[in-house]
């Protein structure tokens, strides 16, 4: 096994990125068993599932950014705020 001192591993870090292939995991499942379809959005660019699902990692990477340094680093807030933001992106992008 590789030594992987080299980063701080702690329960919240394996949290994300379990939380990360988890997502992947059932976008690939959902993809397989049911075909994807280009929607037109709010946006007016088609974009699938998986579109959608980009768009909302990196909207929750800039709110948590931004939180971080407007707020402070209890970012519970900024978690909850991320959801909506994903739950957003799903229904309307």
């Amino acid at each position: 096994m590789p030594d992987l001192a080299w980063m701080a591993w702690t329960w919240q870090t394996g949290l994300f990125f379990a939380g990360i292939a988890s997502l992947l995991l059932v976008m690939t499942l959902l993809a397989i068993q049911r075909s994807e379809t280009e929607r037109i959005g709010a946006l007016r660019i088609p974009t699938t599932r998986g579109d959608r699902l980009f768009i909302s990692l990196l909207g929750a990477a800039f709110i948590h950014l931004a939180w971080l340094g407007l707020i402070g680093p209890d970012l519970w807030w900024a978690s909850g705020l991320s959801l909506l933001y994903a739950a957003a992106v799903f229904r309307y992008v």
